[in-house]
Order: structure tokens, then C-alpha cells, then sequence
């Protein structure tokens, strides 16, 4: 094979400017790479070019400074709103209400704060359906589906029967809050089948004391809460079935 030509290789640096017509022109600067001066001309000249500090724009405008909205961590501290709520609140439990329908129920004769107990709070029902369940165990009755089975039902059948009595409307949830409240006394008459066996006269005269007590209370709140004068021992009779369902799964 034959020799291959041996081409020079140049290094061709293209510059851009516009003429007095108005065309782009090219203009190419020749550097020689075998050339030992283009290490010390060429590319100097191309690095001081591009290094130039006339070509540098210097931005004279003013930078965008986002103002500070309070709630946010500027150089102050952390600015919060005192308006805004709890978790709790958040979630719907008030323990100052909770601590209030309480007392509304173990004073039969007090009178019901109808704006308090309008509200559909289901913490103080839950834990109290838990606490009869959780006693009834201890008395060696493990009827945890018979409480929570019983509870659904009275309060579907209880929220029909004071739709239909009531002249405004009725919540669900109001309904439900209220007969699980009303549920504390049947606690207490567990938390004494515990230590001491109800299937005597005593038991049976305790289930009866109870079942009233229950029955006025949450007899009591309805009128207070839906306007329902003059119609307790109507909406007593109700609560009475039901309390009384409670108090034979506890004694018996």
C-alpha cells in the first residue's frame, strides 16, 4: 500500500459580524496546531477573547424579593394564626362538651343545654359502648356484638320515631349521641355485676333504677334539643324498651 497523504491539519476559528449592507459575513483566523506559537498566541487570544470582560452584560435591574405572608418562617421566627383550630377540634372532640353532656346525664333533674347536646359527638357514646363491653367481659358475658347490635338498631328505630314527632329535623348522628350518654348508668350497673351477682331482688330492683335513669335523661335532652314540650313520657317510653334490653344482657 502506498503512503497516505499526510494532510496538515489547521485549527479555524469563525467570527460573525454584519457588513454596512446588512449581510452576515464569515471571517476564519488561521492558526498553524504544528506551529509552537499557537499555544502561546492562539489560544491565549481565543481565551482572552472569550475572557473579555467589555463582552459581560451587566444586569442593572432589580431582583423580584417575594413579600413575606404570615404563616410562613421568615427572619423573625415562625409567625402562626391564633385562629386556627386544633387537632382535636379538627376531629370533633371537645372534652369541655364531653365533660358537660356527662353531667347532663347523671343529673336526670338538670336542665339540657339544647345547643350542646345538638351536637353530633360520637366519642363519649363509643367509649362508653366499649367500657359496657368491656365490663360485661369481666362479669364473664363477652356480648360485645349484642351491645353493638342493640346500639345500631335503637338508634334507627329512635330516629324514624322523632322524625316523625319532632316539628324540625333531626339528625342521625344527634340521635345516636344522645342514647350513647344516656348509656352511662348501664356502665355503672355492670361495673357492679362484676363484684356482685344481679339475679336477685337487689339485681332486679338496680336494673329497674337504671333503666328509668337512662330513659329520663335522654327523654330529657330530646325535648331540650328538638323543641318536643309536653312529650317526655312519650319519648321516655322508647328509651325505656331499650335500656331495658341493656339492663336483661347485663343481669342475665
Amino acid at each position: 500500500m502506498g503512503d497516505l497523504p499526510h494532510f496538515e491539519q489547521d485549527f479555524y476559528q469563525t467570527e460573525y459580524y454584519i457588513d454596512d449592507q446588512g449581510h452576515t459575513v464569515a471571517s476564519y483566523d488561521t492558526y498553524n496546531s504544528r506551529d509552537p506559537e499557537y499555544y502561546d498566541t492562539g489560544a491565549q487570544a481565543v481565551v482572552s477573547h472569550a475572557l473579555d470582560p467589555h463582552m459581560e452584560h451587566q444586569y442593572t435591574g432589580q431582583f423580584f424579593q417575594p413579600a413575606m405572608v404570615s404563616g410562613t418562617v421568615g427572619s423573625q421566627g415562625t409567625d402562626y394564626s391564633e385562629e386556627e383550630p386544633t387537632l382535636l377540634e379538627e376531629l370533633g372532640i371537645n372534652f369541655d362538651h364531653i365533660w358537660q353532656k356527662t353531667l347532663t346525664v347523671l343529673n336526670p333533674f338538670k336542665p339540657a343545654d339544647g345547643n350542646i347536646m345538638n351536637e353530633t359527638d360520637l366519642t363519649g357514646p363509643v367509649l362508653f359502648c366499649v367500657a359496657l363491653g368491656f365490663t360485661l367481659m369481666m362479669a364473664g358475658k363477652a356480648h360485645f356484638g349484642y351491645v353493638y347490635g342493640i346500639s345500631a338498631t335503637a338508634c334507627i328505630g329512635m330516629y324514624i320515631l322523632l322524625s316523625l314527632m319532632s316539628s324540625v329535623a333531626v339528625a342521625y348522628g344527634c340521635v345516636a349521641s344522645v342514647l350513647g350518654y344516656c348509656l352511662l348508668p348501664m356502665v355503672a350497673l355492670s361495673t357492679f355485676a362484676v363484684f356482685y351477682s344481679l339475679q336477685g331482688v337487689l339485681g332486679t330492683v338496680l336494673a329497674l333504677f337504671g333503666i328509668c335513669w337512662c330513659s329520663l335523661s335522654a327523654s330529657k335532652i330530646f325535648i331540650s334539643t328538638l323543641a318536643m314540650e309536653g312529650q317526655q313520657l312519650l319519648v321516655a317510653y322508647p328509651c325505656a324498651l331499650l335500656y331495658g334490653l341493656f339492663a336483661l344482657v347485663t343481669v342475665f
